[in-house]
C-alpha cells in the first residue's frame, strides 16, 4: 500500500491562518463602518473579505514562499505543484446582512488533489478540517475534536437534501430536475454555502448540490467530505472541486443524485443541454411522478 504523505504541518498552519482570519472577521461582523462593494459579477465583497485574504497571503509568503495561491479576491499567483486555495468569507451575503452563518475556507492542493481542508465559522464557534488519509474532524481546535462520518442512508426516500438557492438551477435550465429530485427525497433544506457540506460530513445531511461554483468555494469542502467517507464531484461526475459545480453525498446516494442532476451536452446539438437518465425531462411522457417506483 502506498504511503500517504503527512501534511500535519500544513494542517497546523491552516489552523493558524484561520485563527487570524477569525479575529478579523469577528471584529468586522456587524461593524457600522463595514465597507460593502459590488464586484463585476454583482456579488458583494467587503473590506473584511479583502483584509482576510491579504493577511493569509502575507503569512504564506513568510512561511510557504514557494507555494502558489488561489484566492477569491486576488486570483491566482505563483507556480507550484502546491497551491493554497482561499475563500476569505464563504457566505458574504450572510455576513453583510448580519446572519452568523459564514466561514473562512482554506485548502491545500498538491499535484491537482486537495490534501488539506479547513472551514472555520467563528460565530458558530465551530471548525471542520481534514487531511488526506487522516480523517475529517470538527470542534473548536485540534485538541478538542470529534471525528466526522457521513450517514449510512441508502434510499432517496430517506435522504435529506441541501442546496443554496433555486435561482442558479433555473438559470442553468435544470430547475425541473432539482425539483424532481426534491420530490423524491425525505426532506429538503437550503442551508447553503459551506454549511450544507459540513453538515453532510457530520451525517446530518445526505446530499448537497450546487450548479455554479468556483474552485475556492469547494476545495476545502471536497477533502472534508471525502475524508468523512463521502463522495464529491461536479455535475458531470468528475471527482474533485475542479468542474465548476458540486454534488456531494454520503457515497451511497451519489449515482442516484447524478441521475437527476448530472449534465452533459448533446454533441449533435451544442445549444441543447442533454439530460441525465433520471432527470425530469426523461420522466415526462412516462407516468406521473407520484406513480414512480421508489429509488
Amino acid at each position: 500500500m502506498p504511503r500517504v504523505a503527512d501534511h500535519t504541518d500544513d494542517l497546523r498552519l491552516a489552523h493558524v491562518l484561520a485563527d487570524d482570519a477569525d479575529s478579523l472577521t469577528s471584529a468586522r461582523f456587524k461593524a457600522l463602518d463595514l465597507h460593502v462593494m459590488s464586484k463585476p459579477d454583482l456579488t458583494p465583497v467587503t473590506d473584511a473579505d479583502q483584509a482576510v485574504e491579504e493577511g493569509i497571503r502575507r503569512t504564506l509568503r513568510q512561511t510557504r514562499s514557494r507555494d502558489a495561491v488561489l484566492g477569491e479576491e486576488q486570483g491566482a499567483t505563483g507556480h507550484s505543484q502546491r497551491q493554497w486555495i482561499i475563500d476569505p468569507i464563504d457566505g458574504t451575503k450572510n455576513f453583510v446582512r448580519g446572519v452568523p452563518v459564514w466561514a473562512t475556507l482554506i485548502a491545500l492542493a498538491v499535484d491537482g488533489e486537495v490534501v488539506v481542508g479547513l472551514v472555520s465559522a467563528p460565530l458558530l464557534q465551530r471548525r471542520w478540517w481534514a487531511s488526506k488519509g487522516h480523517g475529517a474532524w470538527t470542534g473548536k481546535s485540534l485538541l478538542k475534536a470529534t471525528e466526522c462520518r457521513v450517514s449510512d442512508v441508502r434510499q432517496l426516500a430517506d435522504a435529506s437534501l441541501s442546496y443554496s438557492s433555486l435561482l442558479g438551477w433555473e438559470e442553468r435550465g435544470q430547475l425541473d430536475d432539482v425539483l424532481a429530485l426534491a420530490r423524491r427525497v425525505w426532506r429538503t433544506r437550503a442551508y447553503g454555502d459551506f454549511w450544507s457540506y459540513v453538515l453532510l460530513a457530520e451525517g446530518a445531511v445526505d446530499l448537497a448540490a450546487e450548479p455554479d461554483l468556483e474552485t475556492y468555494d469547494m476545495a476545502a469542502l471536497d477533502v472534508i467530505v471525502r475524508e468523512a467517507g463521502g463522495t464529491f464531484s461536479s455535475l458531470d461526475g468528475s471527482p474533485g472541486p475542479w468542474g465548476g459545480s458540486a454534488v456531494a453525498s454520503n457515497g451511497h446516494l451519489h449515482e442516484a443524485a447524478l441521475a437527476f442532476l448530472g449534465s452533459s451536452r448533446d454533441e449533435t446539438d451544442p445549444d441543447e443541454p442533454a439530460r441525465a437518465e433520471g432527470s425530469v425531462s426523461r420522466l415526462r411522457g412516462r407516468r406521473p411522478s407520484h406513480e414512480l417506483p421508489p429509488v
